[in-house]
């Protein structure tokens, strides 16, 4: 017994159960109490107290308390969605990786994109709004991009039957003792798993990337496919650049958009941009994902690969349950950019 309450335990032992009965404040601690006429079994409660229909800590209890007042009726949670398998493609696995992405490149519906690469060199000067301050943002994001080279392509396929794939395409040429690189953003990379060595060695050249995306039929401006991408303009442009074999990005924001337009079509959404709109979603792309109970990719790393898998699985809960459907404003909007 303590101060608050006594737990009535029936004879023959301590049991599974327990039942908590207010302490008459005039009764010795010594007293006894007769058995109640219910007793329910009930477990234990850990501490804290997570609740089934939320995904926060709730405080325990405060004493004196009724062990069956933690059991309130709950609404059953949903089913999960099932988890998408993210597919690491090396050099050796690239002829697989080509024969799969034909099915979902002729049934796509929504493509979603990440790129990672070694950081920013280049910095744009303070720049204010509008037209001059995205021509700014782009000459600085054309100078990273044209001089620095990507590591990792992520592509998550979406088809018209709801079947989701995707590839974490890794790349070669990159070698961290020769080419440009910004030392914090390859070794924030390296925490999460991506290695270096490994990559030069087991790598694809740019140049079959190259080759492999031109020929997969998920480019070109293909009525009803989406392309999906979050805080996308760097990620676009280290695109383009692999579909342009590596050429230099077009000189302005007006060439540049014109490219993505014939390469990806008119449907090109930034799940940042959308997010922007909801006051109770926040900013990266992971914790938008847990704010949307995303279920998290299968992959070993969360790298390139998992982040399409979530920028693909935001815009998909985004756009019907949020937007019910009605996304046109969305539509060619990157941060930092003009629209289309």
């Amino acid at each position: 017994m303590n101060s608050a309450g006594a737990f009535y335990h029936p004879p023959g032992g301590q049991p599974y159960f327990a039942v908590a009965m207010p302490a008459p404040p005039y009764a010795p601690a010594s007293a006894s109490y007769p058995a109640a006429t219910a007793v329910v079994p009930v477990q234990p409660l850990p501490t804290p107290y997570y609740s089934a229909a939320a995904a926060v800590p709730v405080q325990p209890l405060p004493a004196p308390c009724y062990a069956a007042a933690a059991f309130r009726m709950q609404p059953a949670p949903l089913p999960p969605p099932f988890r998408v398998h993210v597919r690491a493609v090396w050099a050796d696995t690239l002829d697989a990786a080509r024969r799969d992405m034909g099915y979902f490149a002729a049934h796509a519906r929504c493509v979603a994109v990440k790129v990672h690469y070694p950081g920013v060199v280049f910095h744009a000067p303070v720049a204010g709004a509008g037209a001059l301050a995205a021509e700014k943002h782009y000459a600085t994001l054309k100078a990273n991009t044209d001089a620095l080279k990507p590591l990792q392509v992520g592509i998550a396929v979406c088809t018209d039957d709801g079947r989701v794939a995707c590839w974490e395409f890794n790349l070669c040429d990159f070698d961290p003792a020769a080419d440009q690189h910004a030392a914090g953003s390859l070794a924030h990379l390296q925490s999460r798993g991506l290695c270096c060595l490994e990559h030069r060695l087991r790598g694809i050249p740019m140049a079959e990337l190259t080759a492999l995306l031109r020929r997969s039929g998920l480019l070109g401006n293909r009525p009803g496919v989406s392309w999906i991408t979050h805080a996308g303009a760097y990620h676009l442009a280290y695109l383009m650049k692999v579909i342009g074999g590596g050429k230099p990005l077009p000189g302005d924001v007006a060439g540049f958009l014109a490219s993505l337009r014939r390469s990806l079509g008119e449907d090109v959404y930034d799940v940042a941009t959308m997010a922007a709109d909801c006051p109770n979603l926040p900013v990266g792309l992971e914790q938008i994902a847990l704010s949307l109970r995303l279920p998290m990719p299968l992959s070993a790393h969360s790298l390139a690969g998992a982040g399409s898998v979530l920028a693909l699985e935001a815009f998909l809960k985004l756009k019907p349950q949020v937007f019910r459907d009605n996304v046109a404003r969305y539509r060619g909007v990157l941060q930092g950019l003009h629209s289309f």
